[in-house]
C-alpha cells in the first residue's frame, strides 16, 4: 500500500513539513532508510540519523529543532508523540489487511455455543464447548481450545494454539497469542502428613477489555473468586500469573515475570523482565520495578524500585556504588583489626 505525506498528516493529524505528495510504501528504522520509507524520531540518541537518512518521510515530534540542514528529499510530519503516532499509523494500515472469515472444517462447535457465523472466524481443528458466547468479529485460529462456560467479547483475536479453560470471560479488543493458557488451575496444595492434598480451583480467570497477553503466558483461575486483568493490560511472553492474582488497569509487565498468589497490582505500573512477586502483598498505583527485582513486601504507589531483595532505586545506586569498593574496604577493615590487635 502506497500513502502520501498528506494523506498520513491527515491520518495522524500532522504538521507536513517539505513535500506533501511524497510517497512511501513501506517502515524502515531511522538509521537504514531508504527511498519511498518512512521512518521515524522518538529516542535522542538517534537524532544524528535524521541528518543522513535516505527516507522519504520522518515522523518527529513538534519540539524538534534541526540543528544541521536535513536531506532535501526528506519530508517531515510533526506530531505530538512520533512514537504513538508510529503505532497509530501501524494500526490504520494493518486493520487494512483483509480479514479471515468463515468457519474451516473439521473443527468441534457444541450445539450451544453462541455466535454469528456471519461474523466469525474459526479455524480448522479448533474446539468450542458447551455454553460458549463468542461476540462478534472474533477471529479463532486452527487448534485453540474453548472450555466451557466461556465468554468472549467482540474483535478479540485469539491465536492458534491457545487453550482457554471453563467459566474464563475475555473481554473486547483483547489479543491473546499463541501457547497462552488461560484458567489451568492455581498452585494450590495443603500438607497433610507430608503429603500435598489439592485444593480444588473453583473460580475463574477475568480478562477485561483490550489486554494483549503474550506467547505461552500462563494466568490461573482463583480457588473461589476471580484471578482479574483489568483494562488494557500488556503482558509480554511467558509470564505466569497466579490464582487470585489482580492487575490494575494499564499495567504493562515485560517476559518471564512471575507473580505469586493473591497479590494485588495496581494501574499504570511497569514490572521489568524475569522479576519476582511473592504472594499477597500489594503494588500501588504507577510503580516501576526493574528487571529480576525480587519484592518480597508492600511496595507503596509511585515508587521505582531495583534489586533483589528490591529496594528503592536510590537507595540501590548508592549502595551499588559501595558494592564495587567492598573487596577494597574489608582489605581495609582486616588492616585495622590487625593494628588494633597490635595496640596501634
Amino acid at each position: 500500500m502506497t500513502f502520501s505525506a498528506k494523506q498520513i498528516a491527515e491520518i495522524l493529524h500532522g504538521e507536513i513539513e517539505g513535500n506533501a505528495e511524497i510517497t512511501v510504501s513501506r517502515f524502515a528504522k531511522i538509521e537504514e532508510g531508504k527511498p519511498g520509507a518512512i521512518s521515524f524520531l522518538s529516542n535522542p540518541k538517534y537524532t544524528n540519523h535524521i541528518y543522513n537518512t535516505q527516507s522519504s518521510i520522518i515522523l518527529v515530534n513538534k519540539t524538534f529543532t534541526a540543528e544541521k540542514p536535513l536531506p532535501t528529499t526528506l519530508t517531515l510530519i510533526r506530531v505530538e508523540n512520533s512514537y504513538a503516532a508510529l503505532a497509530d499509523l501501524l494500526t490504520v494500515i494493518n486493520n487494512l489487511k483483509p480479514r479471515k472469515s468463515g468457519i474451516e472444517t473439521p473443527v468441534h462447535i457444541s450445539p450451544t455455543a453462541t455466535y454469528d457465523s456471519k461474523q466469525i472466524y474459526i479455524g480448522a481443528f479448533s474446539y468450542i464447548g458447551d455454553n460458549v458466547s463468542i461476540g462478534n468479529k472474533v477471529s479463532l485460529y486452527p487448534h485453540t481450545y474453548i472450555g466451557d462456560n466461556v465468554t468472549i467479547g467482540d474483535d478479540t483475536i485469539i491465536y492458534s494454539g491457545v487453550k482457554i479453560y471453563s467459566d474464563s470471560i475475555i473481554g473486547r479488543r483483547c489479543i491473546i497469542h499463541s501457547g497462552a493458557v488461560i484458567g489451568s488451575d492455581g498452585f494450590g496444595f495443603a500438607t497433610e502428613d507430608e503429603i500435598f492434598k489439592k485444593i480444588p480451583q473453583l473460580g475463574n480467570v477475568i480478562i477485561e477489555d483490550d489486554v494483549e497477553i503474550g506467547a505461552n503466558t500462563t494466568i490461573d483461575r482463583s480457588v473461589m473468586d476471580s484471578t482479574i486483568i483489568r483494562r488494557g493490560v500488556k503482558l509480554d511472553n511467558l509470564i505466569q500469573v497466579a490464582h487470585n492474582v489482580e492487575i490494575g488497569e494499564n499495567t504493562g509487565i515485560a517476559a518471564q515475570v512471575g507473580i505469586s498468589g493473591s497479590t494485588k497490582i495496581g494501574s499504570n505500573c511497569l514490572i521489568g523482565g524475569q522479576a519476582g512477586l511473592s504472594g499477597h502483598i500489594n503494588i500501588g498505583n504507577n510503580v516501576h520495578i526493574g528487571a529480576q527485582a525480587g519484592i518480597m513486601s508492600n511496595v507503596e504507589g509511585g515508587k521505582t524500585i531495583l534489586g533483589s531483595p528490591a529496594m528503592d532505586a536510590k537507595g540501590f545506586f548508592r549502595s551499588s556504588i559501595i558494592f564495587t569498593k567492598l573487596p577494597e574496604m574489608y582489605k581495609q577493615l582486616g588492616q585495622l583489626q590487625k593494628r588494633k590487635e597490635k595496640g596501634q
